[in-house]
């Protein structure tokens, strides 16, 4: 009898069809965020240096040049990913060429500087999820949308507005919806003297842009809040209070976006998902991996990463009301096996709790039977995931652990060493 079906009959005296669960896991799409191979440099501009609150660390060879260098890593991430996959993407990704007329700046894009990516993710079978870009620009002030400059804010609105035209051509060329998500690092270093003034400047500039014509039904508009960023220590305009209030008080046109490294180390986003499930429709998580602050570490497969997909399972996420996507770049290792790492944990913790008896230790919950609920979910700890895990790539056609890392050291070899 092989591995797999030894665990199959193990997981079926738990009550658990493991067949159900690798075949339920198959469809759930995850967004792979572009910005992982670049460094978040993007190509609409010449900058040296991230700006707003961002900040990459690290110089391992190989860092994608052009857009044809980083669709071939990120081609390279599919191949070495098991289930369904997404592209996201930030709006400094535009591609420019005589073909559409150079190069424009960010409050003039349109659709037509992201053609190669539809055409990239056509081929693939790829949706595809979309960020306006409010950083690493001259015209951050610091201050973005909230600042108190009106050119400058008329700038970065007509920014926003040209993502939601790009966001509805990429559901409408792609056939699946497009989540677009508003983050920016506004914020002060020190003590402000005016704490409601951004954030009124802020809410209203978030109106003019969702004024902009869209289909709810395809675009899903997002607010993302943060604790505070590089340079901007002392306050963030969008504080998750804000962000949520403003998500709150405009449903029929937005929801609310988490990305777990985006609060005080004590908080976790696990408990906030069936909170805000509670209240909103749909909700949209950005999977990153903190280390005391927001430093988009590489994915693991943790504790908090665990338990954020048993949040997903329980609450009835996978049938779309959780839009799931990674946030996280490391530019000190290399950046393919960064990718593949993160994104196969998150299917590693998505397929843990999809093998988990929810209905069963529910019930002994509410039995207040709190003796038996502990032992059952730490035996559970021990059951054979990895054979489960194993089948799981087989059917997905993705190499298993302990072969695809081979490939990521030969693709360094013989590709993205010879970029430096």
């Amino acid at each position: 009898m092989s591995r797999y079906l030894e665990a199959k009959e193990i997981y079926a005296k738990w009550g658990i069809d493991t067949d159900k669960a690798i075949e339920a896991l198959k469809s759930v799409p995850i967004a792979l965020h572009c910005w992982q191979g670049d460094d978040v440099r993007g190509f609409d501009q010449k900058v040296d240096a991230l700006s707003g609150g961002i900040q990459t660390t690290g110089n391992y060879p190989g860092r994608a040049r052009t857009p044809e260098e980083l669709m071939a890593d990120i081609d390279m991430v599919l191949k070495l990913c098991p289930g369904t996959k997404k592209l996201n993407l930030h709006a400094c990704y535009a591609i420019f060429d005589d073909e559409n007329g150079g190069w424009v700046d960010r409050d003039k894009i349109e659709p037509k500087h992201f053609k190669k990516w539809v055409d990239f993710c056509k081929e693939r079978g790829l949706g595809c999820d979309f960020n306006p870009t409010f950083f690493s620009h001259p015209k951050c002030d610091p201050l973005t949308l909230s600042s108190p400059n009106e050119e400058t804010r008329k700038f970065w609105i007509e920014h926003g507005k040209a993502c939601i035209r790009i966001s509805q051509y990429l559901a409408e060329e792609l056939g699946q919806e497009c989540v677009m998500n508003i983050w920016t690092g506004d914020g002060f270093k020190d003590i402000p003297a005016d704490r409601m003034g951004p954030r009124v400047r802020y809410k209203e500039s978030i109106d003019e842009i969702l004024s902009e014509p869209f289909d709810f039904n395809k675009v899903k508009p997002c607010v993302e809040s943060k604790v505070f960023g590089i340079g901007v220590e002392a306050y963030t305009v969008g504080s998750a209070e804000f962000s949520l209030s403003y998500a709150a008080a405009n449903k029929d046109k937005c929801i609310p976006l988490m990305d777990n490294g985006h609060y005080h180390p004590t908080e976790v986003v696990s408990d906030k998902i069936p909170a805000l499930l509670a209240f909103f429709p749909e909700v949209a998580l950005h999977v990153t991996r903190p280390i005391r602050w927001d430093s988009d570490h590489v994915v693991l497969l943790d504790d908090e990463t665990k338990e954020i997909c048993k949040e997903i399972v329980r609450c009835g996420g996978l049938e779309g009301s959780v839009k799931i996507a990674l946030d996280y770049f490391d530019a000190s290792i290399n950046r393919v096996s960064a990718w593949t790492v993160g994104f196969r944990n998150v299917q590693k913790a998505l397929l843990m709790a999809l093998l988990t008896p929810n209905a069963e230790l529910t019930d002994i919950q509410n039995k207040d039977n709190w003796t038996e609920l502990m032992v059952k979910q730490e035996e559970l700890k021990t059951l054979p995931f990895g054979d489960v895990w194993a089948e799981y790539c087989k059917v997905c056609g993705a190499p298993v652990d302990g072969e695809w890392f081979a490939a990521v050291k030969e693709y360094e070899t013989e590709i993205l060493k010879e970029r430096n």
